[in-house]
């Protein structure tokens, strides 16, 4: 059977340089009235033929998140104050907290699954992603679902 999955999160660090080069470009373009696309596209150094080959294709997750529900695994050590200081985060971001599920730690490690709802309130996503992986005590955070 054939995989129907169209949308994917891909951390920046895993994406080839030309489309990380592509948001740039469309950030100027968004940024600087009057500049052509010739124009950033030159100052960023890539081809106008490879901005127009994927620039509908990707965006910065944080543009266009509002309004979207997110579902985050985070593996951390069952550490006192670990998950309080994560959802504290979450909570100053200003994310709604829909679920939170907790695994029984096994060998010290758990598993957290945690749904927020992104309200036009939200502060930056990535950021708030980020802060979360800073965490003493987190092994990874990944994003396996946006509604």
């Amino acid at each position: 059977m054939m995989d129907k999955t169209k949308y994917f999160v891909v951390k920046k660090k895993a994406l080839p340089e030309v489309l990380i080069k592509v948001v740039e470009a469309k950030r100027l373009l968004a940024s600087e009235r009057g500049l052509t696309i010739q124009e950033a596209t030159d100052q960023i150094g890539i081809s106008r033929s490879s901005f127009y080959k994927y620039k509908d294709d990707i965006f910065p997750f944080h543009e266009n998140e509002k309004g979207q529900t997110i579902t985050l695994v985070v593996q951390m050590d069952d550490t006192p104050g670990l998950l309080a200081e994560i959802l504290r985060e979450v909570a100053e971001y200003g994310a709604n907290i829909l679920t939170i599920h907790q695994s029984i730690p096994l060998n010290g490690v758990a598993t957290l699954t945690l749904s927020v709802e992104i309200l036009s309130t939200t502060g930056n996503i990535s950021d708030m992603v980020a802060e979360i992986e800073e965490n003493q005590g987190v092994h990874y955070l990944k994003i396996v679902g946006r509604e």
